[in-house]
């Protein structure tokens, strides 16, 4: 068989697009996307003005058709088309191509089915099953705690939360607190004055507060003090009424701290603790107060607890097969 016969057997199939801006976010960076495509469904894709030509075998082509379709419908919808989000819908349609009710099943991650979180700059959307079950109980219960390793969305899945809940009036104000236990590096050696010191410490609630919140309107919230972040220390003696309160890295608060805090929750509040148990930084011998809250509360009704493990890491793929490696070298008893 010829060339020109091999490439006449082959299916094509032309899709339209409307907008060629939103194709640009489909197609990825560079084409990274349908480069990532091509690959997956063993196709060749051309790029015609608005149009994509989707050139294969026919089963392939019709799959990957669904998929560019289903990328520019969330992009259509606003929703993230970051790399995270493309390779977890391209790994549903490789996994299940022969299973259409399961395929369903987990694009409904993805759909417009699924759970949203409106914040001023962005809409977020929990990319896994626990991450949904996190932002339910977020949404349904007063007090939740989020445990599970760095990298999963814990942290900044509850402040797109509060911040949603702070936009839409059901709260006054948004206060998040972190332990400020020193890893290596005394606070009194730092230069500056107390909030200079313990800023570095709270830098991660205010790199999520700036993907939720528009610059000058942060600053404003924080200034008036509608936005709040303090260390842990400063919680004592506060009670914190019709408030959306966060405790971040809960596993360094010690066990009298996390009961001083869980007592600061006032009226019309809700509060979330977010840590994991596999990094903690308090001083041989001292008990994390989250183990203990987690030991004590687990049965207590009307309090929820989320689990997560590396397959709901949603950063870099590498980290979540570096916390595998972890996992693994503790099953054997191995110091990490």
């Amino acid at each position: 068989m010829t060339n020109t016969e091999s490439e006449s057997s082959l299916f094509q199939e032309l899709v339209d697009f409307s907008d060629n801006r939103l194709l640009i976010d489909v197609c990825g960076e560079f084409d990274a996307n349908l480069a990532a495509i091509e690959s997956s469904f063993d196709i060749q894709i051309v790029r015609r003005g608005n149009q994509l030509a989707l050139i294969g075998d026919e089963d392939n082509v019709q799959r990957a058709a669904t998929l560019l379709k289903e990328l520019y419908t969330r992009a259509e919808d606003g929703k993230s088309l970051e790399q995270v989000d493309f390779m977890r819908i391209l790994s549903v349609f490789d996994s299940v191509e022969a299973n259409q009710d399961a395929k369903e099943n987990q694009l409904e991650m993805f759909s417009k089915g699924g759970i949203e979180i409106k914040t001023r700059k962005k809409t977020i959307e929990p990319r896994t099953p626990a991450q949904k079950h996190y932002v339910k109980a977020l949404m349904e219960h007063d007090l939740s705690f989020g445990i599970g390793p760095a990298g999963t969305g814990k942290t900044y899945l509850a402040v797109a939360v509060a911040v949603s809940k702070f936009i839409s009036g059901e709260v006054d104000r948004i206060i998040f607190s972190r332990p400020a236990v020193e890893a290596g590096e005394k606070l009194g050696y730092l230069p500056g004055d107390m909030k200079e010191k313990v800023d570095p410490y709270m830098q991660p609630l205010y790199d999520a507060l700036n993907d939720f919140l528009p610059a000058r309107q942060l600053a404003k919230y924080i200034e008036e003090k509608k936005i709040e972040i303090a260390p842990l220390a400063f919680m004592r003696g506060r009670t914190l009424a019709h408030a959306f309160v966060v405790l971040d890295e809960a596993q360094n608060a010690t066990n009298m701290q996390m009961k001083m805090f869980l007592t600061r929750l006032g009226e019309g509040s809700k509060m979330v603790i977010t840590g994991d148990l596999s990094q903690i930084d308090l001083p041989k011998g001292v008990v994390s107060g989250l183990y203990e809250a987690e030991r004590l509360l687990s049965d207590v009704d009307d309090i929820s607890f989320s689990y997560f493990s590396a397959s709901d890491v949603v950063r870099h793929p590498m980290v979540a097969k570096i916390i595998k490696a972890y996992e693994k070298g503790q099953s054997r008893g191995i110091s990490t």
